[in-house]
């Protein structure tokens, strides 16, 4: 199996179970603070994912470079990324936080734009980004009286940020990829993401009144400690190693329809026409930035061949 190959085989997984993780979330949360829940996961989780990429691969890289990098992204996509959208579902349904999420990739794609003088503007990205604001708008407005709900409206905010500050750390992640042992250095992202959320839940905590045993809640932590964390995570960072940004995000497509169906079934969110609009109209405007971005790629590869082939001729005729 080529690795190409297993890179598809993790972005399924990811497609999947990612979804499931909002539900585990919001039930953690019920009875947990949420940077303390969300600290202890990904601490757990580093550990165990260190420990195991070790086991599997000797070599690893501990020069002050790496770890820095490593801390960088974990504090972009743990910390502040699953960090704020733990502390947003206190209050924000698990499928709208979903359907937040799902609008990474425009944020992903807004990011190179903005850093990168090689990435071009398209018609296709323009009107995609246009589309994607229009799903987010549909779920505000299906959730328009709840906006003057001060925690409501706390909680939105804290899924838009933790959304483009994953999307910042997997740009980062990416342009700096270090071969040498991808799941050793997701365990350290994991692991230092959650040591700053330890840090910082005495701040914005509510720590009084913490209930330690609580069966739902402690179900639903070992759940996202092995599936959303160890497995899901270095699944995640594995597609970053071997696949495009834009193919190993498009769990986007999925995630938000998964968190929806089990928060409507399990939890009894509210479903409605806006829910599906927006899922649809968030999912269209991620292919069409998707498909723009490809196409801009394809066109800056065209151009570069053809410069290449205009400096270094065939030297055979034809029919040789």
């Amino acid at each position: 199996m080529t690795p190409t190959t297993k890179a598809y085989i993790a972005l399924v997984f990811v497609c999947i179970v990612w979804g499931t993780t909002y539900l585990a979330l919001r039930v953690g949360v019920m009875h947990y603070p949420a940077f303390l829940f969300a600290g202890v996961r990904q601490v757990v989780s580093g550990i165990i994912l260190v420990i195991i990429a070790l086991m599997a691969n000797k070599n690893k890289d501990i020069s002050a470079k790496n770890i820095l990098r490593q801390m960088l992204v974990g504090f972009l996509m743990l910390t502040v990324g699953n960090g704020c959208v733990t502390w947003g579902e206190r209050t924000v349904p698990s499928g709208v936080a979903a359907l937040i999420c799902s609008a990474m990739p425009l944020f992903a794609v807004s990011f190179n734009l903005m850093s990168s003088q090689k990435e071009k503007f398209n018609t296709l990205i323009g009107a995609g980004m246009l589309l994607g604001t229009c799903g987010v708008a549909l779920i505000f407005r299906q959730n328009l009286a709840a906006l003057s709900d001060t925690g409501y409206l706390m909680g939105i905010l804290a899924v838009l940020l933790a959304t483009a500050s994953w999307a910042m750390g997997s740009i980062v992640n990416k342009k700096n990829v270090n071969p040498v042992n991808p799941f050793f250095n997701s365990g350290l992202q994991l692991l230092f993401g959650g040591l700053f959320m330890l840090v910082i839940s005495p701040v914005v905590d509510d720590l009084k009144h913490v209930e330690l045993y609580n069966k739902e809640g402690l179900l639903s932590l070992v759940y996202l400690i092995i599936f959303g964390s160890v497995l899901g995570y270095g699944a995640y960072m594995y597609c970053l190693s071997k696949l495009p940004v834009g193919i190993a995000t498009i769990y986007a497509y999925i995630n938000p329809l998964v968190a929806v169906v089990l928060g409507y079934f399990l939890l009894g969110e509210e479903l409605n026409i806006y829910t599906a609009l927006a899922f649809a109209t968030i999912v269209g405007s991620v292919f069409m930035v998707n498909k723009g971005y490809r196409q801009q790629h394809k066109e800056s590869k065209d151009n570069i061949d053809n410069k290449a082939a205009a400096a270094f001729p065939e030297t055979a005729p034809e029919g040789s």
